[in-house]
Formats: structure tokens, sequence, C-alpha cells
């Protein structure tokens, strides 16, 4: 039996830019073990599987799969599956649909639901948000000298003035360091021999480093990051979304604003040579994101 499939270059307006998905639109009759051969033979960063929703009043099930594990929950992945959903004709806005520029889809997922809202310019999509499937969450902490160790860095590139390195979680558990400047951002790199002395919940986690040193990005930016997740078999990532959600939540959470929402451009994957732009907000009440 032969499936289709699209390739889609996430968080970029350029060909070969972003972060690359395979998505699969109608994956019915494949098993999980099935689901993780496939996603291991593209090894892009995660691949999605398009299944019928287990609720009709969703609009799809959606797995997602690195080359080594099933995530919970992903940015990228529901941005570009959304997207070819849509650019592919397998969802089409209702004729009496309002909004008429815009369709929003609800995807079933381990993590939970995943509003994503795709806007059109002459039916087809120009763009699309998603809603993070949970709140957001503050986890456990790594010191700063095991954090330098970890990244090859020293601790002096590391800035903890507002928060230690940390967990934080939209639906997806990542490593949220903060650095010095983009010159500690460059030369940034997982050192193997460092994983297997972290806890066990951050080994498991991405790796987010960031910095608000934004000189020389090629476009309009907030913060520069990048993201490693080696148990994932994902060497560097040019643009996670997942981990624009949980350093949104975070951000927005150490912000003094107590009400309003807050935005930030987020610059990923310029280092390899795949310059991405995100966007993250947070609809902050009574001072809780």
């Amino acid at each position: 039996m032969s499936y289709r499939f699209f390739i889609v270059d996430v968080f970029t307006e350029q060909a070969f830019g972003g972060n690359q998905l395979a998505v699969l639109p109608a994956a019915s009759g494949l098993n999980s073990a099935q689901m993780q051969r496939i996603a291991r033979e593209f090894n892009f960063s995660e691949t999605t599987f398009v299944l019928p929703p287990q609720d009709a009043a969703n609009t799809r099930q959606v797995r997602i799969f690195t080359p080594q594990h099933e995530l919970p929950f992903a940015g990228h992945p529901n941005v570009g599956t959304a997207f070819a959903l849509v650019a592919s004709g397998e969802i089409i806005a209702p004729a009496d649909s309002i909004p008429t520029d815009s369709i929003m889809l609800r995807f079933e997922e381990i993590a939970g639901l995943v509003p994503v809202r795709v806007e059109l310019n002459a039916d087809q999509p120009r763009r699309a948000e998603l809603t993070a499937p949970q709140t957001f969450r503050r986890g456990q902490e790594l010191v700063p000298e095991q954090t330098a160790a970890l990244f090859g860095l020293d601790t002096a590139e590391l800035i903890t003035r507002q928060h230690l390195p940390c967990l934080a979680s939209a639906g997806a558990d990542y490593l949220c360091v903060e650095l010095r400047d983009l010159a500690a951002l460059a030369h940034s790199e997982v050192v193997p021999d460092q994983i297997p002395n972290l806890p066990a919940a951050i080994r498991q986690a991405g790796f987010l480093l960031y910095t608000r040193d934004v000189s020389n990005t090629p476009f309009e930016v907030d913060l520069r990051a990048r993201m490693y997740a080696p148990t994932h078999s994902v060497a560097e990532d040019p643009a996670t979304g997942g981990a624009a959600c949980a350093l949104a939540g975070l951000l927005g959470t150490l912000a003094p604003q107590q009400q309003g929402e807050l935005h930030w451009r987020i610059g990923q994957g310029i280092e390899m040579g795949r310059p991405s732009l995100l966007q993250a907000s947070v609809d902050k009440r009574d001072g809780q994101v």
C-alpha cells in the first residue's frame, strides 16, 4: 500500500529555510512501529501522521514522531501539518465560515487538544498560529556549573539574573538557558559525556539556549535561540515551536507586567544555514500566563 506525503519548510518564507517536516495526510492503516520506521527514514526533526479524529467535533488526530520517539506535542509539526492540509485541499473552509479569512483546526494529540488557526489569502494558507495544549509549567533547575559543562561553556557565559537553567513546558519539556551573547550561542555545543550525569527529566528534554543579543541578525527579532535534542536523535533543530511556547511561558511569568499580552520574535536556525522566524505570545492575567 502506498501513502502520499508532503515535505514542508516551516517558520520561513524562503525555500530550504526553516524546519523541514514530512506530513502523511492520510495515515490510516499504519501501526506505531511502521510510523516510527518511516520517521527514521525521513530523518527530519519530526514527521506527522494524520488520522481521522476520535471525536467528530475535532479536525484530525495527529501523531508526531522524531527519528527515535513519539512526542506528545511539538510546535512546527502542528503549524506545518495545518498548512499542508489546507494547501493541498485535504481540509477546506466551509463556504459559510466566519471569518472567511481564516480557518480553525483542532488536532487531537497525546498532550491534549491543539487549536491551530490558519490565515487564508484567496483560499490559500498564508500563515498559521497554534495555541499550546497545556498551561505553562516550570520544572527542575540545573546548577550553572553543570549547565556550562553540558554545553562546553564557561559559567560566565550564562545569565542567571532572571532564572536559573530550568525545565519549562507548555506541552513538551525544554531546558531553557539564557546566554550572555551571540558569541556564547555560536560556540555552544552539547558535550555527550555530560548527558548521563543529568537528572532523568532534564536528560529527556530538549535543550533551548537563547540570548537577548540580536546583533547581526538578518531580520528583526527580540531573541536568538538554538535547540538541541540529542536523546531524540536531533543534533540541532532549526526551528522549534514547542520550545518557543515554553520560553514565552517562562519569560511571561518572569515579566513584571501583570495584565495583557506579551510578544517575542525569535530567530533560530541561523547558525545552521536554515534561518527561521518564530513569533510567540502569552496572555497574562492577574500575574498568571
